[in-house]
């Protein structure tokens, strides 16, 4: 007598899908996510969901807040230079840094991968990346999910999601409601072009017919894939001792959209963010950019951070102690304009330009 999957009968693995590798995987990623325990994530990676407790961790009257988002046409760039070791960094800062702005603290972390056959290695660098940012952002990773689809992505291709959830106590907050015009607007430097914009900047490079194995036009010495890679900083710790200093009033993650949608929206209504553009240095990427590509300065504003990762808004009394904290911390700081009064809804407006 036959039994099931002997002889000729098809299993899952024939129609694509290896189940063994599923499980190797998770064996892989086992360490790597016990490494980003903290208190409140002690169970064991595994179960059907991830716990977390809020009273072990210290929380006395907690807001939860839930953030979710991948890293774009950035995962192109990867596959074209077979390299994976930083793009789960993208995917973790890009979720951390949006939960952090409204005063909380990362608790855990959790992420899709989906593939259309798993490869052992790109994966577990992957999930590497993932975990030494969720460690770096004092976030646990506790759990996640790896589906492979045959037929739905192109061979070596994949997709990632994460999903971020953080908690502050109810009067901290972000942002508070006293914000207005005079107060002070610190900009915390980029690494680069983060994980935002990189659709445009591929049209861009394929047009000049570039090849993302070869030199950096704008970096001499380096390929140009491996600039593009370079993580999207995280801003966790940093932001976290700025607010303990108590003079934080609002904070923006600059994302797509740029200072010019990004800003506003920790911004009460009849107030404007007046920016100076000549108030950082202009990295060459962004340079380029403009004169290579042909980008006008607007889009420039509201495709890229052109520079500014992460926006800090504080009294007059208090910018100079926060902006200790952060120097303190590691970021490098510029004082970047001032909310300023302004008729309707909240708006960013620009003096100076990017090209100094």
């Amino acid at each position: 007598m036959s039994t099931s999957g002997s002889g000729n009968a098809p299993t899952y693995r024939d129609a694509g899908v290896d189940i063994d590798a599923g499980e190797a995987l998770v064996d892989a990623i086992k360490p790597l996510a016990a490494a980003t325990r903290r208190p409140g994530a002690d169970a064991a990676l595994g179960g059907f969901g991830g716990l977390f407790d809020l009273a072990a961790a210290g929380f006395k009257d907690p807001i939860l807040v839930a953030g979710t988002d991948g890293v774009g046409t950035k995962l192109k760039i990867a596959f074209a230079m077979d390299r994976h070791d930083t793009i789960g960094i993208d995917l973790v800062a890009m979720c951390v840094n949006d939960i952090v702005v409204q005063g909380a603290e990362p608790l855990f972390f959790l992420d899709y991968f989906a593939t259309g056959r798993l490869q052992l290695k790109a994966a577990t660098d992957v999930v590497r990346g993932i975990a030494a940012a969720c460690a770096e952002s004092g976030c646990a990773l506790i759990g996640g999910e790896t589906a492979e689809m045959p037929g739905l992505y192109q061979s070596g291709h994949y997709d990632l999601a994460g999903f971020a959830v953080g908690a502050v106590e109810r009067q901290d907050l972000l942002p508070h409601a006293d914000v207005e015009a005079g107060d002070i607007i610190l900009g915390l430097a980029a690494n680069g072009l983060h994980s935002n914009g990189y659709s445009l900047v591929r049209h861009i490079i394929q047009t000049k017919g570039l090849d993302y194995h070869g030199p950096c036009p704008f970096d001499p010495g380096r390929r140009l894939g491996d600039v593009l890679l370079t993580p999207t900083r995280l801003y966790v710790r940093p932001a976290l001792a700025a607010i303990r200093t108590g003079g934080v009033k609002a904070l923006a993650h600059i994302t797509g959209g740029g200072l010019t949608d990004n800003v506003p929206r920790v911004l009460p209504e009849k107030t404007a963010a007046e920016i100076d553009l000549g108030s950082w240095p202009l990295a060459p990427v962004y340079q380029w950019l403009m004169d290579q590509g042909g980008v006008s300065e607007a889009e420039m504003m509201r495709t890229f951070n052109c520079g500014i990762g992460m926006v800090v808004v504080a009294a007059p009394e208090e910018a100079q102690s926060v902006a200790d904290a952060l120097t303190e911390a590691g970021e490098l700081v510029a004082e970047i304009g001032r909310i300023v009064d302004h008729e309707g809804e909240a708006i960013t407006r620009y003096t100076g330009s990017l090209r100094g």
